[in-house]
């Protein structure tokens, strides 16, 4: 067996010379493919929100949004159409009935003028002329013509006799009710019609009008004309509510005949009001009454009768069954919401079932289990990615196969770092700890054996001593024919490295004890070995050329070692350490101190130690004889040299 020699120390690259190109080229391969170290990576922390929610969240929100959109545009644009229909509607409605009631009252001023003129002229036709007027319009309660000064003074009235017997009024009532009236009455006089509500005193919905008259001077007719004649224009089968008032905002004509029968006064309703001081005839306005609710209004002035028209519709009514449509849409967005989610919880469930089950191939990937089994069920960027992971994945294998099987050859350690690119290429200066072992006698048991059963039996040994290396955290550098090379401290240093390397050393004394019974035969031969172990300063690094590169130890250091193995044959002895191996730890085991050895190269002799055992151990040995006997050693006092 031959050590690394001094002439190999100094070929090695000092630090801070040039490197070759050769150096330079992996140096710069290796850097760009260096991974970051575990230590240097963020802690990765998986979000709450998977894809599958994520995609819920955000289509669920795109539809809610949408459709929320949709319904309030749709609303505003059928609500402004609505309301344009109904100012429309309300607008056409009181044209219309205004048209009626001013003809109405005009037609009945008419008659009544007629009638009044006619019976004042011929007398006599008084009972057939009023019995035809009654007659015609059943609606008619009394017809009376009056001279106006002070007070009223009546000159022809008429009654119609069958309504007076029916609702049990006499005739001295109506003359009541005119008087109650008079004022009101006589403002015909000037020219105009007049409407007064004169419900109250019949307890019956009834209307009176007064006309100017000029037969005869100053004078005016009054009519009372049951409600029934004008309400059919009035009565809504619809939202909206139409009613009449007078000038001074007294409710004449209104679908509700108990409110007439009131005497009910709108005067201080807002579009009655609004009415009133209004200069133009007919108009549209939005109001509240007095319970807050809004309404949608609109008038019509009938200065010819000296009433006006109103129509209104509750907006809350009006726009109703907009609000239903609304509150049905929003009803058909929470069930398209619903189907929406279903379908993307489904369809999400096919894109990320594939996708987990990746998280969970890569998981079982990343604890070094590289069965996985897992194929792509579909051809979109989800199958292809499966794919290309499957293909990764056997690469992996691949890799790990061949990290294995480098392992075998190279140091498990060393092939991880080079595998991470956290390998330095080139010589680094470290203090190591260097260990030498090798089997006495192996030249002549070899030729007692064929050459595959020494390699069975070579194989065998080394199992169990490459083991006890491991155990102690040493690197196997190299194996030298039966010679082991080992070292502590080239990848990573440790302060103990010392005393893993002595540990290491009596832990293949132990099972070498332990290997050997049972053997002592040719085919089975006792195995002994010599063990040198010596720290000191070496340079570590990838030695060799570009076809082949070795990781490895050179420097005095190791031919120490090496040195120390070999001086086991002359003191009869297991194992030797050096004194720079031992300072440290002298006091944790049993030692004999030997005669200082002389290395090639060193001027100085170096203080060597025999390593009996561990301190306090009652069954190591206690000599150097005792150890000879204990590990089989035959020993002569003359072998021995300076």
């Amino acid at each position: 067996m031959k050590p690394t020699t001094k002439k190999a120390v100094q070929k090695t690259k000092k630090k801070g010379q040039p490197k070759s190109p050769f150096q330079k080229n992996i140096s710069e391969t290796t850097s760009e493919l260096s991974l970051p170290s575990k230590d240097s990576k963020p802690e990765f922390l998986p979000s709450k929100w998977t894809i599958r929610y994520k995609l819920i969240t955000i289509i669920s929100g795109l539809i809610v949004i949408s459709l929320s959109f949709m319904i309030a545009l749709a609303t505003f644009f059928f609500k402004s159409d609505s309301e344009v229909r109904i100012k429309e509607n309300n607008i056409n409605l009181t044209d219309i009935i205004g048209q009626k009631v001013s003809s109405e009252v005009q037609s009945l001023g008419s008659l009544s003028k007629v009638v009044a003129s006619t019976l004042e002229q011929t007398p006599g036709a008084e009972t057939t002329l009023v019995r035809s007027l009654f007659e015609s319009d059943k609606n008619l309660i009394f017809v009376g013509s009056y001279s106006v000064s002070e007070d009223l003074t009546p000159r022809k009235k008429f009654y119609n006799s069958s309504f007076l017997s029916e609702r049990e009024i006499s005739r001295d009532s109506i003359d009541k009710i005119t008087n109650n009236h008079s004022n009101f009455f006589k403002q015909s006089v000037n020219g105009m019609i007049k409407i007064q509500n004169v419900s109250s005193g019949f307890h019956y919905p009834v209307i009176g009008i007064s006309f100017p008259y000029s037969f005869g001077g100053r004078s005016v007719i009054i009519c009372y004309v049951k409600l029934d004649k004008f309400i059919g224009a009035f009565q809504s089968s619809g939202i909206t509510i139409t009613y009449l008032v007078n000038s001074e905002g007294k409710l004449m004509a209104h679908p509700d005949t108990n409110l007439v029968k009131q005497g009910a006064k709108f005067s201080e309703v807002p579009i009655v009001k609004a009415m009133k001081e209004s200069s133009v005839d007919s108009g549209l306005t939005k109001y509240k009454d007095k319970n807050g609710e809004l309404f949608i209004g609109s008038y019509k002035k009938l200065p010819s009768i000296g009433a006006g028209v109103i129509s209104t519709v509750s907006e809350k009514k009006a726009f109703e069954e907009v609000y239903n449509i609304q509150r049905r849409n929003a009803y058909l967005m929470i069930v398209v919401l619903n189907l929406a989610i279903l379908i993307v919880y489904l369809f999400s469930k096919s894109l990320t079932s594939p996708i987990l089950k990746l998280v969970g191939a890569a998981k079982q990937i990343e604890k070094g289990q590289y069965a996985v089994n897992i194929q792509p069920t579909t051809r979109d960027e989800i199958g292809v990615l499966t794919n290309s992971f499957v293909s990764m994945v056997g690469g992996l294998i691949e890799r790990e196969n061949l990290k294995s099987s480098l392992g075998k050859f190279v140091n498990k350690e060393i092939a991880e770092l080079a595998s991470k690119g956290e390998l330095n290429l080139g010589g680094e200066r470290k203090v190591c700890t260097i260990f030498f072992s090798d089997i006495r006698g192996f030249t002549s048991l070899s030729e007692k054996l064929p050459p595959e059963e020494v390699v069975e039996v070579l194989n065998s040994y080394l199992q169990e001593m490459v083991s006890c290396v491991k155990q102690t955290g040493g690197n196997v550098d190299k194996f030298i024919g039966d010679a082991i090379m080992a070292a502590w401290g080239t990848t990573k240093a440790h302060d103990d490295d010392p005393k893993k390397a002595i540990d290491c050393a009596l832990l293949m004394r132990e099972v070498l004890l332990k290997y050997n019974r049972g053997r002592g035969s040719v085919k089975k031969p006792i195995i002994k070995i010599g063990i040198g172990i010596n720290t000191g300063p070496v340079v570590v690094g990838q030695i060799g050329s570009e076809e082949k590169l070795d990781f490895t130890v050179i420097g005095d250091s190791v031919n120490i070692a090496s040195r120390l193995e070999s001086l086991n044959k002359t003191y009869g002895t297991d194992i030797l350490v050096s004194e720079s191996t031992l300072k440290q730890y002298i006091k944790l085991y049993k030692v004999e101190k030997l005669q200082p050895v002389t290395v090639k190269g060193k001027s100085e002799a170096i203080t060597v130690y025999a390593v009996l055992g561990k301190a306090g151990d009652s069954k190591a040995p206690n000599s150097i004889k005792e150890l000879r006997n204990l590990v089989g050693i035959d020993f002569k006092p003359n072998q021995k040299k300076s």
